[in-house]
């Protein structure tokens, strides 16, 4: 592993008969795979990896799941073993900032001024936390959940007895943090300005489903709640200050409400931004020899007809094998289904499938959404858009393929159990 040092010559231009490498920015499960794809793929040139964290490149989902619980050992969470990097010949560079993209040149300037060329580029730059622009919110004790050294911080804060956690923010980061807290025996209040928990991004009939469930575990969920200002005493805080006057006392606050594409080095390189980097079906961004992948790519989505942007982890574990074989000049189109999944108490979910907000006319269960274990469906004039599986396993091919048909199916048939998935 080595950082990069200044050179008036970017690195790998110089040297009769040497070949440009291909260039990761983004050291993420991203980044990995798509070294990892590019060898499985025969590629045998040089692979620079690039990342600002000292941690080589590990899941995110343990974060605020496994290991923020306890479950999950450190050494599990990363991609690949140390030694891998070194066997496949993949130059890791962590601790290393990328300051700029030359896309005319064809080379990334680091943040020390060093300068390294590449054939093809691939940004795996993820997402930022939203930040929360109150009063006070740079006091010690306010927490965002992005990296390991967040879990980290949070695991401590939600571990010492008796701790009282504020969790701002009831979407999937919030929720999951909440219930790692309370299975810790912290106490926790969870605040959102929406009615309801994911509503937004479930609907009113599945959301109760989770504001239910966190209840049952003792949560104190407010919801059409507003803050004001984060309080605290000698540059630490202490609580939460709402529009309504009250103050929820907290010995720690952890901020959820969401995340943004990381784009500024493709903003400013001049490439296509629009909620993300935009891409073609191939991963291709406006300069035919850039591509990206992951939290960060806005990607047109053939199933879809549009262009889509995907915050979950099956984008960063897939996408980089369409990005790898497309820079090698192979025909990859990524058309794969989202999916996701979390892990709450005792509640198990995956979803498969899109449905924008808003975008769906009817939400059809397939068993009792009271007892926890059911599967959600949203449909459009029949059409299946998305299926949600709750404590029920080994059915997301099934949804999958009634996705992707996209012809109109019997609502009645959709709920009756005994009707086999695989034969609507």
């Amino acid at each position: 592993m080595s950082t990069g040092t200044s050179t008036d010559t970017p690195e790998g231009a110089d040297g009769p008969g040497e070949e440009r490498p291909i260039v990761i920015v983004g050291a993420s499960l991203g980044g990995a795979k798509a070294a990892e794809a590019l060898r499985e793929a025969g590629y045998r040139g040089g692979i620079v990896l690039i990342g600002d964290e000292h941690e080589r490149p590990y899941e995110r989902p343990p974060l605020s799941k496994g290991y923020l619980l306890g479950k999950t050992p450190r050494e599990k969470i990363y991609v690949h073993p140390p030694q891998w990097y070194g066997e496949q010949n993949v130059t890791l560079r962590l601790g290393t900032a990328v300051a700029s993209v030359d896309p005319a040149a064809h080379t990334v300037t680091l943040a020390d001024n060093g300068r390294i060329a590449y054939a093809k580029l691939l940004l795996t730059t993820g997402s930022v936390p939203r930040r929360l622009p109150v009063p006070g919110a740079d006091q010690e004790g306010v927490l965002y959940l992005r990296r390991v050294g967040d879990s980290d911080r949070i695991k401590a804060a939600v571990e010492r007895p008796g701790a009282r956690i504020a969790v701002i923010g009831a979407g999937w980061i919030g929720l999951e943090t909440a219930a790692a807290a309370r299975t810790a025996g912290a106490e926790v209040t969870v605040l959102e300005a929406a009615e309801l928990p994911l509503l937004r991004v479930l609907g009113r009939e599945v959301a109760q489903v989770f504001a239910d469930l966190h209840r049952e575990h003792g949560v104190d969920l407010r919801f059409g709640a507003k803050v004001e200002e984060l309080v605290g005493e000698g540059g630490r805080v202490t609580g939460v200050r709402l529009a309504d006057g009250t103050t929820v006392a907290a010995d720690a606050v952890v901020v959820g409400i969401g995340i943004a594409p990381d784009t500024a080095l493709a903003r400013t390189a001049g490439l296509d931004v629009e909620d993300g980097v935009r891409t073609d079906e191939h991963l291709c961004t406006s300069d035919p020899d850039v591509f990206a992948a992951g939290d960060v790519a806005n990607a047109f989505h053939p199933l879809f007809d549009r262009h889509i942007r995907v915050e979950h982890w099956a984008n960063a574990l897939n996408q980089p094998q369409t990005a790898a074989r497309a820079m090698l000049g192979q025909d990859a189109v990524y058309d794969r289904v989202p999916y996701f999944f979390t892990d709450q108490y005792d509640l198990g979910m995956e979803y498969t499938g899109y449905v924008e907000p808003g975008g769906y006319d009817r939400v059809v269960f397939r068993g009792d959404p009271a007892t926890r274990e059911f599967i959600a469906f949203w449909l459009a004039d029949g059409r299946v858009l998305a299926g949600m599986n709750v404590n029920v396993w080994d059915v997301t091919d099934p949804i999958r393929e009634l996705v992707r048909s996209g012809r109109a199916v019997d609502p009645d048939a959709l709920a009756d159990p005994a009707v086999p998935l695989s034969e609507l």
